[in-house]
């Protein structure tokens, strides 16, 4: 398969808008902190941050020095967010011009509340066909078209609770209250409590390795523990901004390429898959491989990478290096 070559201003619009979206979540997180605003009792006014719509909210003290400093950075990160905000659109229609890879809208749209409220890259990757647009950025090639179609979101858990034990509600955010932020017509799947769906029939999934401890008690979205998610924790993951449908701006962080494709492989030939999945994962699967071979040298294919490989993903990695003719090279 030849990889056509994204052009040199694509690949500078992409550089471009991570630097601007960085910008934008660095003032956009302030932001959703809490609005502040003053009050007055009594002969002092004093700075609240609100932390509802009626106006509630919880005192950060008397005007001074340090609360007028607070209020001007609230008011500098509101007035960078609108300003990068809409420089963000205004490449987001550029890129789409471009043809340069995208997702869904509404996945977008996920991806950048998961982004604010610091769930996304540390808690949860994306998986599945939407992570390919990280690698197409990563390597500066086109994907064929036929690879990219996707009727849902996957996401998969990747913070060990162990190393992070869970905290209330009010001290950590969830995976389905960022949904119900988005959409508020989000709901649990009672049938596949992994799955949540909006009105207009948008899903999201999430996973989760078998090897992890589980979820928060507070999540509610509930995924079944499976051994094949272990594959997508190992490596060096891959964080690009693309842009959805509608050309509005998110992060990806994907797995590392390597694993992400030989667990396509395996994901091809599972007896439960769904049947009409698995051609799909078999030529997503070969086409990062080969994508990574010839476009990623910083992802060494190497006898290193190999010997870190379960036997069960060994296999593929073995078939597809006899298929291509393409020999691991001694690890440094």
């Amino acid at each position: 398969m030849k990889f056509n070559k994204i052009p040199d201003d694509g690949l500078r619009l992409a550089a471009n808008m991570e630097t601007r979206y960085d910008a934008w979540l660095q003032a956009q997180r302030k932001i959703a902190a809490g609005r502040l605003q003053w009050k007055t009792s009594g002969d002092k006014e004093y700075l609240y941050r609100i932390i509802d719509s009626r106006g509630n909210g919880t005192s950060l003290g008397p005007r001074s020095q340090a609360t007028e400093a607070l209020m001007e950075a609230y008011r500098v990160a509101r007035l960078t967010a609108e300003q990068t905000w809409d420089t963000l659109e205004r490449e987001g229609r550029m890129y789409r011009a471009l043809r340069l890879p995208r997702i869904a809208s509404y996945g977008a749209e996920v991806l950048r509340e998961l982004d604010v409220s610091g769930l996304l890259g540390e808690s949860v990757l994306v998986v599945g066909t939407n992570a390919l647009c990280a690698y197409v950025l990563e390597a500066g090639r086109f994907l064929g078209s036929e690879l990219d179609a996707t009727e849902d979101f996957d996401l998969t858990w990747v913070r060990d609770m162990r190393d992070n034990p869970a905290q209330s509600p009010l001290d950590q955010p969830s995976v389905f209250g960022v949904l119900k932020q988005v959409d508020s017509t989000y709901t649990v799947n009672a049938e596949r409590p992994f799955q949540a769906r909006n009105s207009q029939g948008n899903e999201v999934e999430l996973l989760i390795a078998e090897s992890l401890t589980g979820l928060p008690a507070y999540e509610k979205l509930r995924p079944i523990p499976l051994p094949e998610q272990n594959w997508l924790l190992p490596g060096q993951r891959i964080s690009h901004i693309t842009c959805g449908m509608d050309g509005t701006p998110a992060r990806v962080v994907a797995p590392d390429p390597r694993w992400f494709a030989l667990h396509k492989l395996w994901l091809s030939e599972k007896e439960t898959r769904n049947a009409l999945k698995k051609d799909k994962d078999r030529a997503q699967g070969e086409t990062i491989l080969q994508l990574v071979h010839e476009h990623m040298p910083h992802f060494p294919m190497d006898r290193r990478f190999e010997e870190s490989l379960p036997i069960e993903l060994r296999t593929y990695f073995e078939a597809w290096k006899q298929g291509t003719d393409r020999a691991p090279s001694a690890a440094p």
